[in-house]
């Protein structure tokens, strides 16, 4: 899944595709370069992200959505009903759902859904996330939604444990090492870690942690993880370098993926 952030405060490339043209050039690009699904976005969930009415939301996304919907599945990334229901419309397929409540907009669509988990909401998540089990927690939390998506005739629903978001460092590393057991649950799974802050601190050489373009190697790195976990997609802004990763490892693991 490519990330196409239509914002101006995404935190790894806010402002770079916020021009229609140039966002439709690089969704484009990352499907020559083998993306399956793009997800276009255009309200940032970054921390302490600032909330975009429904129209300015939809004023920056449906154009994009609707160039691409012919080359390639689309996504869109929104927790509003009026946006979501706006690029179902326009072409998208996949609605990517941070708050895993638009169930009822995917089932009476007939599209795809993802929910994923978050502790909080993007304005307060990261101040003071707390879990007695993150792994049950999170767990138990995605089984529920996503059985209540299916049972609302939802046709296609995955679950993302929602790395970054209402978590701390060490809750990410757990849910990382814990994949299989969220795999294992039947649902396919979805994992984006791409440029990610608590990535930018697993260096114990460096003393701050690694700026949003320093994290290739990590991004590429828990991508894989997730994938040889059984994750059935991984969200990532460098598309042919993650595949690339894959299949590198694939072949030498007998071609599993």
């Amino acid at each position: 899944m490519g990330v196409l952030n239509v914002t101006p405060d995404s935190f790894s490339d806010g402002g770079r595709y916020l021009d229609h043209d140039v966002a439709i050039a690089r969704g484009l690009e990352m499907l020559a370069e083998g993306a399956a699904v793009i997800d276009i976005g255009g309200e940032s969930s970054r921390p302490g992200a600032k909330p975009v009415t429904a129209a300015e939301e939809c004023r920056r996304v449906l154009p994009v959505v609707e160039a691409l919907a012919p080359h390639g599945r689309v996504s869109i990334d929104t927790a509003k009903v009026a946006v979501a229901e706006a690029a179902l419309a326009a072409g998208a397929t996949l609605v990517n759902d941070i708050t895993a409540s638009l169930a009822e907009v995917a089932a009476a669509a007939g599209v795809g859904l993802v929910v994923m988990h978050m502790q909080g909401t993007p304005q307060d998540m990261q101040r003071s996330p707390r879990y007695t089990d993150v792994v049950a927690e999170v767990r138990d939390f995605l089984l529920a939604r996503a059985d209540k998506a299916l049972t609302q005739g939802v046709p296609e629903v995955w679950v993302d444990p929602g790395i970054g978001f209402g978590k701390y460092p060490g809750h990410n590393l757990t849910l990382l090492c814990h994949l299989h057991q969220l795999v294992a649950d039947g649902h396919p799974v979805l994992v984006g870690t791409s440029r990610k802050s608590f990535l930018g601190s697993l260096d114990p050489v460096r003393v701050e942690p690694s700026p949003v373009h320093d994290r290739t190697e990590e991004s590429l790195a828990t991508a894989v993880w997730a994938m040889s976990a059984g994750v059935g997609m991984v969200r990532a802004h460098d598309v042919a370098g993650t595949i690339q990763a894959a299949q590198v490892v694939g072949y030498g693991s007998g071609g599993r993926w």
